[in-house]
């Protein structure tokens, strides 16, 4: 049975935590308010995996309230996700993410973020999309406060 998971994921800009995303550290780009990695990629398609094997979500499984998941490794969390939902039989075949910021340039590490992705979810780099736009300085990722 093939399923379809579905996972969002939002920072403010300001924090302590250096930018990451999908395991992929963007140097020079603001820091994020975040209780782990603050990695809005890996974060979203933890979400999508546990959502897709109908698991519940992050917080279910790994609390920002639980002292064990600070500064928690988010593809350490992706990699646990996918094995939760192998548990139930459901395994990721690929994955599409778009990543929504105004002014982070993306392009010269979307790579190296589809490669992390793929590794944590032990898959071949073909079957992990990375996309990027921004939102034309509409709303609070517009006005550089933050990233989806």
């Amino acid at each position: 049975m093939l399923r379809v998971g579905w996972g969002v994921d939002v920072h403010a800009f300001g924090g302590t935590r250096s930018l990451v995303l999908g395991g992929c550290p963007i140097p020079g780009a603001p820091a994020v308010e975040a209780t782990s990695y603050g990695d809005v990629v890996a974060h979203s398609v933890t979400d999508a995996r546990l959502g897709a094997a109908n698991l519940g979500d992050m917080g279910t499984h790994f609390p920002s309230s639980d002292a064990r998941f600070e500064g928690a490794d988010s593809l350490d969390l992706l990699t646990r996700s996918v094995a939760l939902a192998a548990g139930v039989g459901v395994r990721p075949v690929f994955v599409d993410v778009t990543i929504l910021v105004q002014s982070v340039r993306i392009a010269p590490y979307r790579a190296a973020i589809g490669e992390g992705l793929a590794r944590a979810l032990g898959l071949g780099g073909s079957a992990v999309s990375v996309k990027a736009t921004t939102t034309d300085r509409l709303g609070f990722i517009g006005h550089d406060e933050g990233i989806a």
